[in-house]
C-alpha cells in the first residue's frame, strides 16, 4: 500500500548504510571491518585518565581476504 511522506531531511548516511522512502519488500544492508586497536582503544566517557607506559599492538595479517563478500 503505498504511502504518504512528509519532509525528509537527511543530515548523514555511512557506507554501509539504507536510505528508502516508500514501500520495500527487502533490505539488507552489508559491511565488513576488520579493526585493530591497542590498551585504551575505544574508550568513551568525560573525565576519563589512561595511562599506557610504552603500549604497543603488533599486527601481521597474512591473509588477503578472511571472508568471501558476496552481493547479489
Amino acid at each position: 500500500m503505498p504511502a504518504k511522506v512528509g519532509a525528509v531531511k537527511v543530515i548523514s548516511i555511512s557506507s554501509s548504510s539504507i536510505f528508502n522512502i516508500g514501500d520495500v519488500y527487502n533490505m539488507a544492508p552489508s559491511a565488513m571491518v576488520k579493526t585493530f586497536a591497542g590498551g585504551g582503544s575505544f574508550n568513551t566517557g568525560n573525565g576519563i585518565r589512561i595511562n599506557l607506559d610504552k603500549s604497543t599492538t603488533y599486527v601481521n595479517d597474512q591473509e588477503a581476504i578472511d571472508q568471501s563478500f558476496i552481493n547479489s
